[in-house]
């Protein structure tokens, strides 16, 4: 009888699942921006999802996310368990302040979303189109501010694209760097700024609700469902897309890197992350492995010359 019990606990204990791994995921960056919504949406869906029965975000801002990196990087070697989100503003912000901590410092997993910058100014701006905006520019270069987030991230390249096309010295440009998308977005609100700049998701209810006024979108293409140009339909040719990724701690196993990279294989494909993709109006450009390190490779260096040519590294 012992024995029969004893079998049916075994029996019973091999029929669950695996237990999943908890994770804690650092946002670099405060509350408010993309980042901290990359994360907590990753929060949300992996523990619906149950691909982690615990998930904890954690927030370290400052310096375009080399703060954060460095103390990831330094806390978390070996540990399979720590993530950190970034992508190309980190890329941007690594170059620019001369970061000893670069992205060859982690473990890269996966590029999870894409998403259009967006160019907005408050409804009570006497500025109704790029066009206007760009004039003003061309007029007094340092007479337009420009609100986004961290120096040297892709709000800042696109600016430096935007003046660089427009004929505009992009030396020239008065950019206001924020680091987070909360301050940025009551900077903008408030008229600290002329205009701002970030991803569309970060603006979009403040669209729809009539507070900002959407002039441009950086993309091939327009949104769908938004009214608004294409900077390139605008006149002005700029194509830029940011991307989102997710890392893991530096030093770990093969064994541990093809689990976390499991993981996100699950979440990209699930039904909660693909409906969050749709909430937030983020591309989904999902592509881990040996195929993402060598496009990050290629982005890092690409980024790079960008930045030389509007100034922002030497």
């Amino acid at each position: 009888m012992k024995h029969i019990f004893l079998t049916s606990i075994f029996a019973a204990a091999i029929a669950l699942p695996a237990f999943a791994a908890d994770y804690t995921i650092m946002a670099p960056a405060a509350p408010g921006g993309g980042w901290d919504q990359t994360a907590r949406s990753l929060q949300t869906v992996m523990q619906k999802e149950g691909i982690s029965s615990n998930v904890q975000v954690m927030n370290v801002p400052g310096a375009g996310g080399t703060i954060g990196l460095a103390q990831f990087t330094g806390q978390n070697s070996g540990n399979p368990n720590a993530l950190i989100v970034g992508g190309y503003v980190m890329v941007g912000a690594i170059l620019t302040n001369q970061s000893p901590v670069t992205l060859k410092d982690v473990t890269p997993i996966a590029r999870l979303t894409g998403e259009y910058e967006a160019i907005v100014v408050p409804t009570s701006s006497d500025i109704k189109t790029m066009a206007d905006l760009v004039a003003k520019l061309k007029a007094e270069p340092g007479a337009v501010s420009w609100g986004g987030g961290s120096a040297g991230g892709t709000d800042h390249i696109a600016v430096g694209l935007i003046a660089k096309a427009s004929g505009v010295d992009p030396t020239k440009i008065n950019y206001v760097a924020f680091s987070g998308g909360g301050e940025a977005l009551a900077a903008i609100m408030g008229g600290q700024v002329t205009a701002g700049v970030s991803g569309y998701g970060e603006f979009e209810s403040q669209i729809k609700s009539g507070q900002l006024r959407l002039l441009a979108v950086s993309g091939d293409k327009r949104i769908d469902g938004v009214d608004a140009p294409t900077l390139k339909e605008a006149g002005i040719d700029v194509s830029l897309q940011n991307w989102r990724m997710v890392a893991a701690a530096p030093g770990l196993t093969p064994e541990q890197t093809a689990a976390v990279t499991a993981d996100f294989d699950k979440l990209s494909k699930s039904a909660g992350w693909q409906e969050m993709l749709k909430t937030k109006g983020w591309a989904d450009t999902y592509l881990a492995g040996d195929a993402f390190k060598a496009q990050l490779d290629k982005d890092v260096a690409s980024t790079e010359t960008i930045l030389k040519d509007i100034g922002l590294v030497q």
